[in-house]
């Protein structure tokens, strides 16, 4: 299934998108896409309905990350060598990954903006993978179990406050807005392979990064059984799994975002998101 969420920021419910594309809502019988629903009986409900008979949802109505209330948003580094490469950073010899704040999170067709006083903002597609259930030392052979699905993330990246304000990654990478997920969470059985998936990115039409997530070090099972180790997994957490060469920080000179440029990355069979960066600008 392609499971999506619709409404107002901060007040979005369960919806899916049906087998002809229509956005269908689905709060009658699951109030919200998150850690408590992610689960096979809350799927089956779904599946065993007529998708015809839950309400479609108007077009223009505003669509939001497909996973609600997530509890820990961790991002895993330098899973492409060529990215460790363009980055002149030594590709890990495990896997490197560091917690972001959930309040980063945002929809798929949101404005991102640049957060104040940033000067050097970069795009970086990635595929995210969404906990279904928890755990923690989880072997690499049922790592699988532990996956509810997978969607297109953008691990928009402040570069400044990144790598020159004391080199803690978690301050360029947590700016409200900077994590845009979605359109859809499509349901781990409908993903035959996610390490064989094509990624791209489209900066203001034109394509930068261009590659397959079969180039990642580290299969999505092994990074979910790899940090396990270090933490437990919570149903609804998200994993934002590495990017491919070609981001703007690996350009010479380096290319960074500015305000108009359209970000539009693409997973195969996991959609296209459509983001419009602009200027910061203070909450009322």
């Amino acid at each position: 299934m392609k499971l999506i969420r619709f409404g107002d920021k901060g007040h979005e419910r369960a919806g899916i998108v049906d087998a002809d594309g229509a956005h269908r809502d689905v709060s009658s019988v699951v109030p919200d896409w998150n850690g408590q629903t992610l689960n096979s009986k809350y799927f089956d409900l779904v599946r065993d309905a007529d998708p015809k008979s839950f309400p479609r949802i108007d077009e223009g109505t505003r669509i939001g990350a497909p996973v609600g209330n997530v509890g820990k948003l961790i991002g895993v580094a330098l899973t492409y060598g060529k990215h460790a490469e363009e980055a002149n950073i030594e590709a890990p010899k495990e896997p490197m990954f560091m917690m972001i704040s959930r309040t980063a999170i945002n929809g798929p067709f949101d404005d991102v903006m640049i957060p104040r006083g940033g000067t050097e903002l970069d795009w970086e597609a990635e595929l995210a993978v969404v906990i279904g259930k928890g755990g923690s030392y989880i072997p690499i052979e049922t790592a699988h179990e532990h996956i509810a699905g997978y969607c297109v993330g953008n691990d928009v990246s402040e570069r400044q406050f990144q790598l020159e304000r004391g080199t803690q990654w978690t301050k360029g990478k947590s700016a409200d807005t900077l994590k845009p997920l979605g359109p859809w969470l499509v349901t781990a059985d409908e993903v035959t392979d996610p390490n064989a998936l094509d990624i791209s990115i489209k900066v203001s039409g034109v394509t930068r990064q261009d590659s397959n997530t079969s180039d990642m070090t580290y299969t999505t099972a092994e990074l979910v059984s790899r940090i396990s180790e270090y933490l437990t997994w919570e149903a609804g957490d998200v994993m934002f799994t590495g990017t491919p060469p070609g981001v703007g920080y690996g350009m010479k000179p380096p290319l960074y975002l500015k305000p108009g440029d359209i970000m539009e990355p693409t997973i195969e069979g996991l959609g296209t998101q459509r983001s419009k960066v602009v200027a910061y600008a203070a909450k009322d």
